[in-house]
C-alpha cells in the first residue's frame, strides 16, 4: 500500500529527491555491486511503491536490477510501470494488500527490500514481520524518508506545540497495517533489524522547505495537519502562509550479517 494519491506523490517528489541521504545511497550502490558480482543480477522488492519514486531515485545507482513493485493500488502501479519503462528498468508489479500478503511480496526471495515514506504507516507487529521476512530472505533493506516527528516552522505560532502533539497522536491510527507507529517507526525498524543480526546505518533526510519554491507543499502539509487534528483557523492560516518548514525524516540501510 502507499495510501496516497498520485497528485500528492508528485507534489512531494522534489522535496523527497533533495532530502534522500547521498551517503547511504553510495553505500547501497557499493553493497549491490558486490552482491551482483558474487551472485548475479539483483532482485529488488519495493513496498508501497506508489508511482515508482524509489525506483526513480535509485535507478542510476542500481543498474541492471530486477524490480518488483508492490502496492495495493493498481492505478498507481500502472504509472510506476510506465515510469520504469521510461528509465529502461526491468519491472514487474504486484497489486497486493500487504496487511496479509507480505509473503507474496517476498516470493521469490529478493536481494534487497526498499520502501520510501512507508514504515511510519505500519504497526510494530507488521514491522517485526517485515524484518523477519527480510532476514529469512537474506535481503538488505533500504528504507527512505521515514517521518520521525521533528518539525520546525517559521514563523512560530503559539499553538504549534499543542497541534503537533495532537498530530503525532493521530498518526498512530490504523492505516491498514495495524495501529501505526508513526514517528516511532524508524527507530523500531532499526531495532528489529539489529535484533536479527543486521548492520544498520541511519542518516537524517529532512525536508527543508522554503517559500516560494515549496509554497504549495507547505500549504498542503499545513492543511492536512489542520484537518487531522481540527486545528484552529488561526493556526491553519498562519501555517499555510509559513515561509519555511523543516520536517524530520530518517533514511536507513541495513545489510545482513
Amino acid at each position: 500500500m502507499s495510501g496516497f494519491s498520485a497528485d500528492w506523490l508528485a507534489l512531494r517528489a522534489p522535496a523527497d529527491a533533495r532530502a534522500r541521504d547521498a551517503g547511504l545511497a553510495r553505500a547501497l550502490a557499493a553493497w549491490a555491486k558486490a552482491r551482483a558480482e558474487a551472485r548475479g543480477p539483483i532482485r529488488v522488492v519495493d513496498l508501497g511503491a506508489g508511482t515508482g519514486a524509489t525506483l526513480a531515485a535509485l535507478a542510476d545507482i542500481l543498474p541492471g536490477v530486477r524490480w518488483r513493485l508492490v502496492d495495493h493500488d493498481p492505478a498507481l502501479l500502472r504509472l510506476a510501470a510506465a515510469r520504469g519503462a521510461e528509465l529502461g528498468a526491468q519491472v514487474e508489479t504486484l497489486a497486493a494488500d500487504l496487511s496479509r500478503d507480505l509473503a507474496a511480496a517476498f516470493d521469490p526471495a529478493p536481494d534487497l527490500a526498499t520502501a520510501s515514506a512507508f514504515f511510519d504507516l505500519a504497526s510494530a507487529d507488521w514491522i517485526d514481520a517485515f524484518a523477519e521476512a527480510a532476514a529469512q530472505a537474506g535481503a538488505a533493506v533500504h528504507a527512505a524518508l521515514s517521518y520521525d516527528g521533528r518539525e520546525a516552522w517559521t514563523p512560530p505560532h503559539p499553538d504549534d506545540a499543542a497541534v503537533h502533539a495532537a498530530f503525532l497522536a493521530d498518526m498512530r491510527r490504523d492505516k491498514g497495517l495495524g495501529p501505526a507507529l508513526g514517528a516511532g517507526a524508524a527507530a523500531h525498524l532499526a531495532q528489529a533489524l539489529r535484533a536479527r543480526g543486521y548492520s544498520v546505518a541511519e542518516a537524517r533526510s529532512d525536508w527543508d522547505l522554503t517559500a516560494p519554491r515549496d509554497a504549495a507543499l507547505i500549504a498542503a502539509l499545513a492543511e492536512g495537519k489542520a484537518d487531522a487534528v481540527r486545528a484552529s483557523e488561526g493556526w491553519r492560516a498562519a501555517r499555510t502562509a509559513a515561509t519555511r518548514a523543516r520536517i524530520g525524516h530518517v533514511d536507513l540501510l541495513a545489510t545482513p550479517g
